[in-house]
């Protein structure tokens, strides 16, 4: 058993209260479709000046989560909605493009509850379930700054009985801030990684406001202090399961970094038209009067918006891919799963970089103005891409197609 040392944690962030009133559950997919318009709309309101001021969007993930729309992927066994991913990914495409931070956020916890459908037993599962229904939030506590690889852990717990004793230091802990419950990624005495779910309030758990990236600036994925932190056995949940054997897993937590990703095209090219039609001057030399008249803007808009559709397509694609192997997760079903969630990372990628980019050249100098923000969208794109590098997916592609390699089998595949 490994002794750890206390860890002097500098003053964090206190936790949020639960909710005093349960969620909303969503009943159809068409339902959370028109939920999260709703819901878009209302955040798209002041997306711009809590990125420029890095406030904390504690009404907007309020709102966002009694919705229903963070309970989405519970199974209807338990009383959830369990919509497909195709449905599951169109939503978190949808916030994003409003706030593409608040859409990160997201991300973690329904990874979380696909998680924990793979690996619970039932009745950790009803226990689990029954609180995301409720409108609890669980943030993330995975990655760790100073590691070798991201996949290495130095968190660790020791068993006391009817609890677990946690200790560590995590970054990149998007939405830990605002959670009622953490999930810490610790391993036991034998290396095997579990989710350790804490109590966001729990004695030794400290979150940290230090999240100082240009982009993504209101996912406050900073630092998370874990010092001797008490967590029951039945919020101790066995993530190494979810790799044991072929799951979805891994592809569910990549599927949603690609909607957001299109989310943020979406949201670019919107405001790059809007921005051309409203407020841009033709060219001198064009001899037009207006500059949405441009052929040259004309034919950019025409191939970005291509583009875009062909991301979009494949995100459906990887999502009915994922639905298939959630029904029957063969080593093959899975594979292919995580073969086209990476086709789709590549253009989601290179959509959202290229859109971001492309609004300046199309909209013109004033464009670039502190008054408009336009630069929040690349900042956003440049920075959320970067989650896992696009050259690795091309590798995988190529390996699977030309050598019939099966994609490493992670959370990061």
């Amino acid at each position: 058993m490994t002794v750890h040392e206390s860890i002097k944690a500098p003053e964090g962030v206190p936790g949020l209260p639960r909710p005093a009133t349960p969620a909303h559950v969503v009943k159809s997919d068409a339902e959370a479709i028109e939920v999260a318009h709703r819901v878009a709309a209302e955040l798209l309101k002041g997306a711009s000046e809590r990125d420029q001021h890095r406030s904390l969007p504690v009404a907007e993930v309020d709102l966002y989560s009694q919705s229903g729309l963070w309970s989405i992927n519970v199974p209807k066994k338990f009383g959830g909605p369990e919509v497909s991913y195709r449905t599951l990914v169109k939503v978190i495409e949808i916030i994003s493009a409003a706030d593409p931070s608040i859409g990160q956020i997201t991300q973690n916890h329904l990874g979380i509850v696909a998680a924990i459908r793979t690996v619970s037993d039932e009745a950790q599962q009803a226990l689990l379930f029954g609180e995301v229904l409720k409108g609890v939030r669980l943030g993330n506590a995975f990655s760790e700054f100073g590691s070798k690889r991201a996949a290495d852990f130095e968190t660790s717990f020791t068993d006391h009985g009817d609890h677990v004793v946690v200790t560590g230091k995590k970054f990149y802990s998007s939405g830990a801030i605002l959670a009622h419950l953490v999930p810490i990624v610790a391993t036991d005495d034998q290396g095997r990684a579990w989710y350790v779910i804490a109590d966001r309030n729990a004695e030794g758990l400290t979150v940290i406001n230090d999240w100082s990236s240009f982009g993504q600036r209101t996912t406050f994925s900073g630092t998370v202090i874990i010092d001797h932190v008490k967590v029951p056995k039945d919020h101790v949940v066995p993530g190494y399961k979810g790799y044991e054997k072929p799951s979805a897993d891994g592809a569910i937590f990549q599927i949603i970094q690609v909607a957001v990703d299109t989310g943020i095209a979406k949201a670019a090219i919107d405001d790059t038209i809007d921005f051309v039609k409203t407020k841009s001057r033709p060219w001198i030399d064009s001899g037009l009067d207006k500059a949405a008249a441009d052929p040259y803007t004309i034919q950019a808009i025409g191939s970005l918006t291509l583009r875009l559709h062909a991301a979009q397509a494949l995100l459906d694609k990887a999502a009915e891919a994922i639905d298939d192997a959630l029904v029957e997760p063969t080593a093959e079903k899975v594979a292919w799963a995580q073969i086209v969630t990476a086709e789709a990372k590549v253009l989601s990628t290179e959509i959202a970089i290229e859109a971001t980019n492309k609004l300046f050249e199309l909209a013109g100098t004033r464009a670039t103005l502190a008054e408009h923000n336009l630069d929040r969208h690349w900042r956003n794109a440049r920075t959320h891409t970067l989650h896992d590098p696009v050259r690795w997916k091309y590798a995988i592609l190529g390996n699977y197609f030309l050598n019939g390699v099966n994609p490493p089998f992670h959370a990061w595949s």
